[in-house]
């Protein structure tokens, strides 16, 4: 078994999330013909989080689902050397250590105050997937989700609601 499931089985069976009550880290990868899911231990440990899904070697690599504090979530996907990244509101970054260090990853400019709530990094993450850009968007665009809930419609997009919603004891 892999570092990533070794460590979080234990973790979810205790009913430890992570570092926030409302905070989201699962780690998901397809394996054997089928999708495999555990807990992260800190969703605001970026470059942990991207490490441990490195070693999950894979055909279609590893992907993390986080959600931070009710407000935004994030989608990190390491595919072999290739690692993809996605901020569901870069203003988010005014107020956020993790998601001002997202952007710090992925070399790209802080907001300023006045800028708009738009998603940022790579869009087309979960594209071969089957989950396009525009439906990511349109899940940023929804006022009425939360992000678990919209953590919840790309996880059941990609065919592991049931396993997500478990594991997450929603």
């Amino acid at each position: 078994m892999s570092d990533v499931s070794d460590a979080n089985y234990e973790a979810s069976s205790d009913g430890a999330v992570a570092a926030n009550e409302v905070d989201i880290a699962v780690a998901a990868w397809h394996e054997e013909g089928r999708w495999n899911l555990a807990l992260l231990p800190d969703a605001h440990d970026l470059p942990h989080i991207i490490d441990r899904l490195k070693s999950q070697q894979t055909n279609g690599g590893a992907i993390a689902l986080l959600a931070i504090d009710e407000e935004f979530f994030m989608l990190i996907r390491v595919l072999g050397s290739h690692i993809s990244m996605f901020l569901s509101d870069v203003t988010c970054a005014l107020d956020y250590e993790v998601a001002a260090e997202f952007l710090e990853l992925c070399d790209l400019d802080s907001p300023e105050e006045d800028d708009e709530p738009l998603p940022v990094g790579h869009l087309e993450i979960l594209a071969d997937l089957g989950v396009n850009s525009m439906e990511i968007s349109a899940l940023c665009d929804d006022a009425e989700l939360f992000p678990d809930e919209q953590l919840e419609a790309i996880a059941s997009r990609l065919g592991f609601a049931d396993q997500f919603a478990e594991l997450l004891e929603l």
